[in-house]
């Protein structure tokens, strides 16, 4: 298969349909970008090192990245299936499973991260 570079365009606007897609339609990624916003600023006003804005980084795009697979599954099951159905719902569920999954690790990577500067302001105050 040979390289086209207006291949890989049409490809990445696709992708971009998707995101466009997944900002729109749902409330998930919504509140998930809001967090992401306000933690990228606290990120800024801590003064965060390389290494606390990689694990951020990785976080945040992890949790968006499964919420929008979670979509694709959710989208292709309710395409396939409309009908209500055990396993069509087990899918569903697993996939909001990985997606609770890594928010929690977000949340906790943040707590490692943030907890002592918020508590050291605090006390300082």
């Amino acid at each position: 298969m040979q390289f086209s570079s207006k291949k890989q365009i049409k490809s990445f606007g696709f992708a971009w349909q998707g995101i466009k897609f997944l900002i729109r339609t749902q409330p998930n990624a919504w509140i998930q970008l809001t967090v992401a916003i306000l933690v990228i600023g606290a990120s800024f006003l801590f003064n965060i090192s390389s290494m606390e804005w990689i694990a951020i980084l990785l976080c945040i795009g992890g949790v968006i990245a499964l919420e929008a697979v979670n979509t694709a599954i959710e989208q292709l099951c309710d395409t396939l299936h409309p009908e209500i159905h055990d396993g069509i719902k087990r899918t569903k569920d697993l996939g909001a499973g990985a997606v609770l999954i890594m928010s929690i690790i977000a949340v906790s990577v943040g707590l490692l991260i943030f907890a002592p500067r918020i508590i050291q302001l605090v006390v300082n105050w």
